[in-house]
């Protein structure tokens, strides 16, 4: 298997998972009882970060990419969204928000990066 189809596997073996043959205790997760999974893989790649152990940060990484997986396949069979509507709002966020690269802003330092993402993030946050 390439790296490039391995997130096509990783959605089959979600749906499958969900599927009418799947998991049963997949399938009856909700948004709220899988909330206790995803504080904890955070909480354990935090502490692979630490331990600058970088076998085991990949290891919680594919941890933390399951607990978005999941969430996101519960959307899905609920209508209201799939991966593919995560990953494309985040690339419009990472443009929004990057408007130095992909806009025509100009920068001079980090810190006017810094300064820029807080007001276009309050912007955002005032559209809500």
């Amino acid at each position: 298997m390439t790296k490039r189809t391995n997130f096509v596997e990783l959605k089959r073996v979600l749906d499958k998972l969900h599927g009418p043959k799947g998991c049963p205790w997949d399938k009856k997760q909700t948004h709220v009882s899988i909330i206790p999974y995803l504080k904890e893989e955070a909480d354990e790649f935090i502490a692979e970060i630490r331990a600058k152990d970088f076998e085991h940060m990949k290891e919680e990484l594919g941890d933390i990419l399951l607990q978005v997986m999941f969430h996101a396949k519960i959307a899905a069979k609920d209508g209201r969204f799939d991966i593919e509507d995560v990953i494309e709002m985040l690339i419009k966020k990472l443009k929004r928000r990057h408007p130095h690269v992909f806009g025509k802003t100009k920068v001079k330092s980090i810190r006017d990066v810094m300064i820029n993402w807080r007001k276009i993030k309050a912007k955002e946050k005032k559209k809500r």
